[in-house]
C-alpha cells in the first residue's frame, strides 16, 4: 500500500481487521508517518511527545524529563533514585516488538505491598480540614498547624516538616503521632510523590487515621495508579516533570532490561532474607544520554527482555491472580485502566491481539469490579495459552500492533514518511546473560560496519564468558 503524508503531517489508510475482539473503526482513519496508522488504539497520540520527536522536535533545551527526588534532603530516611529515561504510553511501554506495563505483581514483587485491598475514596480536604487533621492525628497545636497549612498555600504539609514531628514524638514516646507523621511523610515521598517535591497532600492523612485499619487498603493498587497517571501526563509533550514513585519505575527497567540503563547490585537474590526486590538494585551512573538511549530502545528484540524476572522470588511474594484482572483500578478520584491482556507475555502466555482499552468513564462499580475479579481473569487467560518460549506471539498480533503502534522512536530520514516493518524475531533464551550478549554482538557488527572501533568489545568477551559457565 502507498502512503502519502498530507498537510498536516498524518496519512490516509484503510484499518486493520481486527477480528471479533475489534470495535468496527472509520474506513479511512488518519495515521501518522512511522505509526501509529489506524489511530483507533493511541486516541490521543496528536499530543503525544513521540511524534514530535519523530519530526526532531524536543520537549525544549533539556530533553529530559524532571523526575521527582527528595534524595537531596531525605537520603538518610527515605533512599530514592532516578531512573534511565525510557518513552512511556500512559499505562504501557511500546516496545519495537509489542507492548508491556508495570503490572501488580511487579508493584508485589519490587515493593512488597498489598495489592490485595479496597480502594480509597477521600473526602475533600480544604484548609481548615488540614488544620484539624495536623491537630487531631499529628499532635501539633491549633496555632502550629495554621502557620504551617497557611505557608504551604494549600492543603499540603512539608515533609520536612512531618520529619521534625517525627523526631519529636519519637523522642517523647508518642508513637501514635509519631507513626502518623513518619508514615504519612513516607508515602509522600515514594509512592505519592508529586511534582512540588517538597509536599504532600494533607487528605492521605485521613488514611493513618486508624492504624490497625490502615493494612486493609491495596497499597500496591494505590502506587499503580499514581505512576499510571503521572506517566500518563508525561508522555504527553508539553510535559516538564515526572511525578510518582520513581524507584518503582527504574527498578521495573534493571529487571526487564539488563541491557538499558547502568544497575548496580546490591545482594545475591538468593540471600536476600525476604527483602523487597527493589532493594536488590543500586543506581549507577551512566554516561548515556537521552540520545544515546532512544537508537538502543529502537533495536530492543525480544531476548533483551527477561519476560518473567522474579521467579526466583516467588519463595517471598507468590504469583497472585488478582494480577490478571483487566478493569479500571482508583485511588482517590483518579481511575486509570489495567489491561494484563496487553503485557500477557510478562504472565508465560502467549500474546495474542488485545480488546480494545477500557473507557474508565463508563465502568459503573469499580469496586465490585475489583472484588469480583474472577470472570475478567477467565477473560485475559481464556483467549490464549501457555507460551512454549518467553516472547511467544500468536499469528497476526505483531501486524496488528505496528499498524496502530508507533514501535520506534527515531526516523531514519526525519522528512520523509515510511512503512514500518513488522520484524521477524528469531526465538531465543530470555536469560539476562544471553540478553546482554546479543545486545553487544549487534552493537559490535554495526560498529564494524563503520569501520569504528567499540569501546564495549572487551565486556562482549566477559559475557561470552559468562554464558559459558552456565
Amino acid at each position: 500500500m502507498v502512503r502519502r503524508r498530507g498537510a498536516d503531517g498524518r496519512i490516509p489508510v484503510r484499518t486493520l481487521d481486527r477480528g471479533a475482539s475489534s470495535s468496527v473503526a472509520a474506513a479511512e482513519p488518519t495515521g501518522y508517518p512511522g505509526g501509529p496508522y489506524d489511530t483507533s488504539l493511541l486516541v490521543k497520540y496528536e499530543h503525544h511527545v513521540a511524534r514530535h520527536i519523530w519530526f526532531g522536535e524536543e520537549r525544549g533545551p533539556k530533553k529530559e524529563l524532571k523526575v521527582v527526588g527528595h534524595g537531596l534532603k531525605l537520603t538518610s530516611r527515605v533512599p530514592l533514585a532516578l531512573p534511565p529515561q525510557m518513552e512511556s504510553w500512559t499505562s504501557s511501554f511500546h516496545m519495537p516488538f509489542g507492548e508491556m506495563s508495570i503490572t501488580l505483581d511487579d508493584v508485589a514483587c519490587l515493593l512488597h505491598l498489598p495489592i490485595r485491598g479496597i480502594f480509597w475514596s477521600p473526602q475533600d480536604v480544604t484548609e481548615e480540614l488540614a488544620v484539624e487533621l495536623a491537630v487531631d492525628y499529628l499532635g501539633v497545636s491549633q496555632g502550629q498547624a495554621q502557620s504551617h497549612v497557611r505557608s504551604c498555600r494549600g492543603s499540603y504539609y512539608k515533609l520536612e516538616w512531618l520529619y521534625d514531628i517525627f523526631v519529636h514524638h519519637r523522642a517523647a514516646s508518642s508513637w501514635a503521632y509519631a507513626t502518623r507523621a513518619y508514615l504519612l511523610m513516607l508515602v509522600g515521598s515514594t509512592i505519592f510523590a508529586d511534582k512540588t517535591f517538597t509536599l504532600v497532600e494533607a487528605r492521605y492523612l485521613l488514611l493513618f487515621r486508624d492504624l490497625d485499619g490502615c493494612s486493609g487498603y491495596s497499597w500496591g493498587a494505590a502506587a499503580l495508579v499514581t505512576l499510571y497517571r503521572y506517566l500518563g501526563d508525561a508522555s504527553m509533550y508539553s510535559c516538564k516533570q515526572l511525578g510518582g514513585y520513581p524507584t518503582l519505575l527504574q527498578c521495573w527497567i534493571h529487571e526487564y532490561f539488563p541491557t538499558v540503563g547502568k544497575r548496580g547490585e546490591n545482594w545475591n537474590p538468593a540471600g536476600n532474607c525476604g527483602l523487597p526486590r527493589a532493594m536488590r538494585w543500586s543506581y549507577r551512573w551512566g554516561v548515556l544520554k537521552v540520545d544515546d538511549l532512544r537508537p538502543i530502545l529502537d533495536e530492543l528484540t525480544p531476548t533483551d527482555a527477561i519476560w518473567r524476572p522474579f521467579e526466583d522470588h516467588r519463595a517471598w511474594r507468590v504469583f497472585d491472580e488478582i494480577c490478571l484482572y483487566r478493569g479500571c483500578l482508583k485511588w482517590g478520584e483518579s481511575v486509570v485502566p489495567y489491561l494484563p491482556d496487553r503485557c500477557l507475555r510478562q504472565f508465560g502466555y502467549r500474546q495474542y491481539v488485545p480488546s480494545p482499552p477500557l473507557d474508565c468513564m463508563m465502568v459503573t462499580n469499580i469496586d465490585v469490579d475489583w472484588i469480583s475479579y474472577h470472570q475478567s481473569v477467565v477473560d485475559v487467560i481464556g483467549s490464549s495459552t501457555v507460551a512454549t518460549t518467553p516472547s511467544e506471539v500468536e499469528d497476526g498480533y505483531l501486524e496488528w500492533y505496528y499498524r496502530v503502534s508507533h514501535p520506534r522512536l527515531v526516523s531514519p530520514h526525519r522528512d520523509a514518511p515510511r512503512e514500518v516493518p513488522v520484524p521477524v524475531y528469531d526465538v531465543g533464551p530470555s536469560d539476562p546473560d544471553w540478553a546482554r550478549v546479543s545486545t553487544l554482538i549487534r552493537r559490535y557488527l554495526r560498529q564494524v560496519n563503520a569501520e569504528e572501533e567499540d569501546p564495549q568489545f572487551s565486556d562482549l568477551f566477559e559475557a561470552l564468558h559468562i554464558s559459558r559457565s552456565h
